[in-house]
């Protein structure tokens, strides 16, 4: 997707600036219309021109929005009216980017919006999962059911995230540990350790040679080095941005073993439970599932999920397209497939889906029993290489002592 910056004109008249992302220019400019913008420029934005966004306080995650659901259904079922639960959560809401878009949905609500249309217009807050769960709620009379199965669905991602961001938590502290050991080690330790065996005229080993090589290195060269070091680090990040660079780095995601298991696994939950919600809620299969693509986080997924539903649209049962992508495990098509024959596609996904997210939490216990071995056998080396630098002058200074 390109970014596109904008300027138009909002339902009250006002002057608004921002950027949308969208495949084509013509689907940025039809997405602006249908949030009710009076488009005024728009154009695409380079990596350089991309608006940041940064804001203090962030965007609301997954958890956040499950309290805001769970808070909205309490009240909308104690006789509160709508205008009145999103007053009161914007009140007490403390994410400040989420204060400000509950506020701007009730100024929208109140001037005769439905809440889904209103929730539209804020789509970096309430993502389109949730904007279409509601919208089929408000059409069949469930919008608390709708509500109560989205605040489901934001607490299993919130979990799933906590999750695999406790297990990387380890192995982030112990590598950050060890740059900064080996940095001391090079800049600090070795030069003077060096230094001490040159003045009593021992010849330095190949490998402290080669160490001290180094250490000299990043003291004449700090200057330079550092900055290469950042601007290199943005530069892959602006590409890991980029259609080429998700491709590249998704594909190595499924390529590592250990990272594909818990990365196909954590797909077929997403989209199991996804895609359940929204069948639930009354959505059309077709729509259900281009909604489950652009969920996605692996853009090979979202890929297969785009094809699926091309497949559904010429006649095709989902089971048949999601077998031929091979990226699913057969559980989930053989699933997916017993469903259709049963009619009872939502009750097998949500099955599926649980049975996934156990699935998930072993897959993230293998990988940290498999990275951790891999973490000490890569520290033992530079352990390794420092200590024989550090070694080897002393036992060269033994073994000449002892030829005299």
């Amino acid at each position: 997707m390109a970014a596109y910056g904008y300027e138009a004109l909002d339902k009250a008249g006002k002057t608004i600036k921002g950027s949308i992302d969208a495949d084509t220019i013509d689907k940025a400019k039809s997405e602006l219309k249908q949030q009710g913008y009076t488009l005024l420029s728009i154009k695409e934005q380079s990596l350089l021109t991309r608006d940041l966004n940064i804001e203090i306080g962030g965007y609301p995650k997954p958890r956040d929005l499950s309290v805001f659901c769970r808070q909205f259904v309490s009240m909308t079922r104690a006789g509160v009216s709508i205008l009145e639960a999103l007053k009161m959560l914007s009140e007490q809401t403390e994410n400040k980017q989420l204060k400000k878009a509950v506020e701007g949905v009730r100024v929208s609500v109140e001037k005769g919006e439905t809440l889904a249309r209103s929730l539209k217009e804020h789509p970096k807050v309430f993502p389109e999962l949730m904007v279409n769960m509601v919208a089929a709620g408000e059409s069949s009379g469930s919008l608390d059911v709708a509500l109560e199965r989205m605040a489901l669905q934001f607490e299993k991602a919130n979990k799933t995230r906590a999750l695999v961001k406790k297990a990387m938590m380890y192995p982030i502290i112990v590598c950050i540990v060890a740059v900064v050991v080996v940095i001391v080690m090079l800049v600090v330790i070795i030069p003077n350790y060096a230094d001490m065996f040159t003045q009593l005229g021992t010849d330095l080993p190949g490998i402290t040679l080669a160490v001290q090589a180094a250490s000299n290195f990043i003291i004449d060269y700090w200057y330079i080095l550092a900055p290469v070091i950042i601007v290199l680090a943005i530069l892959l990040k602006m590409f890991s941005q980029t259609d080429m660079g998700k491709h590249v780095f998704h594909g190595l995601q499924l390529r590592i073993p250990a990272l594909k298991n818990l990365k196909v696994k954590q797909a077929s939950s997403q989209m199991a439970r996804t895609m359940s919600t929204l069948l639930a809620a009354g959505v059309p299969l077709i729509e259900a599932v281009e909604i489950v693509g652009n969920t996605m986080d692996n853009v090979y997924f979202r890929e297969a999920m785009d094809t699926c539903k091309n497949e559904i649209i010429i006649g095709q049962p989902l089971s048949r397209p999601l077998e031929e992508t091979g990226l699913f495990p057969p559980m989930v098509y053989h699933m997916v497939r017993i469903g259709e024959e049963s009619g009872n596609t939502e009750e097998m996904l949500n099955k599926l889906a649980d049975y996934y997210d156990e699935e998930v939490e072993m897959a993230v216990q293998t990988l940290m029993a498999a990275m951790e071995p891999l973490i000490i056998v890569v520290l033992a080396v530079i352990v390794g290489v420092l200590v024989a630098a550090c070694m080897a002058p002393m036992l060269s200074m033994y073994g000449a002592m002892e030829n005299l």
